[in-house]
């Protein structure tokens, strides 16, 4: 599983920070900061998640 992110679209709601802090934090701008490119998979769950609940769909997950 790879995450990525597009910074650009970040509006820094901060929705995949409390869904999954191992992975995604917040950079100084106060937006998203990836953590974790290829997270373990007991992370799945709450990725998928965070990728449904990002309002801009910034995240993508790939397997």
């Amino acid at each position: 599983m790879k995450i990525t992110v597009n910074v650009d679209e970040c509006i820094g709601a901060a929705m995949c920070t409390g869904l999954a802090p191992k992975v995604f934090g917040l950079s100084e701008e106060g937006l998203v900061a990836l953590l974790d490119e290829e997270p373990p998979q007991e992370l799945r769950e709450r990725l998928e998640r965070a990728v449904g609940a990002c309002p801009v769909s910034a995240i993508r997950m790939q397997d």
